[in-house]
């Protein structure tokens, strides 16, 4: 599956699941199947293990690479691996399962293409099943497979499967996830995880790799609405490039082409695009999620924090940002704080003005009483900034409609929103 330019189409995963329901088994599985282990990573875990030899137990030890991850036997850090089949490049991005780290989560699955969450088929459905679910909703991620594990040790029943199937299926309807896949799986024993399984002949969908092989994500990128955020100026000053002046960023929207008429925001000048470079040779085209240089025919004042879009097709810049934020810090978010914020490229300072409710990310129940959101927590928030942003509605474009908050004492990371439409 390569794209227009003759690249091979990637894919971003971002698995989630409770703990111990086999996410770090079922990733060590899909790499050593796929051929994507390196013999230096096997031999490590070979040598880790007690027995003589690779041990089919040990597939979690592939991907929990922090010492209190091996020693607990969880994950939590997100851990980032990178493989490629012939049809696809994949980056797995495997966030933790405990409710203390939903703000890992949140940073892995933002990124993602396809959302996978594990459940433990002995199990069923539990709260955090649930609460991933409707993290991965909230954060837009267009597919979701619900991978029912551990069929093994349920005898590979129908029954089991079809009632967790059902039950999910129903729940997912409250939420927004416009598509779904539920496939039965044994991570330990290979069932339906690249090969199809003999002892579970009654299901007759793919296999979890034929689906994230085949998967359509293309399609999902806003290809309508132009959107470049200007990370720097190039201005090599060579003798080459005596005179050479574009500017450097990655499409976060819409296909742009050399001839198209664009705004220059907050300006408001107008130009056309003079050429799009990559760096070694000139495209005739730039789409998501294109890392280019612009060169625009007009000589006008932009810089970093600018964005280049289309004439009458611009996003509008606002002042007063209302968006949905997940907190990541002890210390609670409270009306009246002022923090910094970090938008594409622009950076400006923001005041919370109200703090509108506190999700519920299992019951889905908003709490207008709350006041405040802890460690954690995610709630519909409303910022005024010092300078004007320029976003769109985080279901419109998860790129310019989305932040980070910053404290500015200590520089830390402490929360990130999506803006409302």
């Amino acid at each position: 599956m390569t794209t227009a330019t003759g690249h091979m189409d990637l894919l971003r995963l971002a698995t989630a699941g409770s703990v111990d329901d086999g996410k770090s088994t079922l990733i060590g599985r899909l790499l050593l199947d796929s051929k994507a282990i390196f013999e230096d990573q096997l031999q490590a875990v070979e040598a880790t293990s007690e027995a003589k030899g690779f041990d089919y137990t040990d597939l979690a030890l592939l991907t929990d690479g922090l010492r209190s991850e091996r020693e607990q036997g969880i994950t939590i850090d997100v851990a980032y691996r990178y493989f490629a089949t012939p049809k696809r490049k994949f980056i797995i991005a495997d966030t933790p399962g405990h409710v203390q780290y939903t703000r890992n989560m949140v940073t892995g699955a933002s990124t993602a293409d396809l959302g996978l969450v594990l459940v433990d088929a002995r199990q069923g459905l539990t709260e955090q099943s649930r609460r991933h679910a409707v993290l991965l909703s909230l954060l837009r991620v267009p597919h979701l497979v619900l991978a029912v594990n551990k069929m093994d040790l349920v005898d590979y029943a129908e029954d089991v499967f079809a009632r967790i199937h059902d039950e999910f299926t129903q729940f997912a309807t409250k939420l927004n996830i416009p598509d779904l896949e539920v496939i039965p799986i044994s991570a330990l024993q290979g069932d339906n995880v690249v090969t199809r399984s003999a002892t579970m002949d009654w299901y007759g969908g793919p296999t979890l790799m034929h689906h994230l092989e085949h998967v359509h994500v293309a399609s999902d990128r806003d290809l309508v609405d132009v959107r470049f955020p200007v990370q720097y100026v190039v201005r090599p000053k060579s003798q080459e490039h005596h005179d050479y002046r574009g500017y450097g960023g990655q499409v976060a929207g819409g296909v742009l082409k050399p001839g198209d008429e664009v705004i220059v925001l907050p300006s408001g000048m107008t130009t056309t695009i003079e050429g799009i470079d990559l760096f070694d040779r000139e495209v005739a085209q730039a789409f998501p999620p294109m890392s280019v240089t612009i060169r625009l025919s007009d000589d006008l004042d932009v810089s970093r924090g600018d964005m280049i879009a289309r004439v009458n097709n611009a996003p509008t810049p606002t002042q007063d940002v209302d968006a949905m934020v997940c907190w990541m810090t002890t210390t609670p978010l409270t009306v009246g704080r002022k923090l910094a914020v970090k938008h594409t490229t622009r950076a400006a300072r923001a005041l919370v003005k109200e703090v509108q409710y506190r999700l519920d990310v299992n019951s889905l129940h908003r709490d207008s009483e709350a006041g405040q959101l802890g460690l954690n927590e995610i709630g519909r928030v409303r910022l005024r900034t010092t300078t004007p942003l320029l976003v769109d509605p985080y279901s419109k474009n998860r790129t310019t409609g989305s932040f980070i908050l910053i404290d500015e004492a200590t520089g830390v990371t402490v929360g990130a929103g999506m803006i409302n439409g």
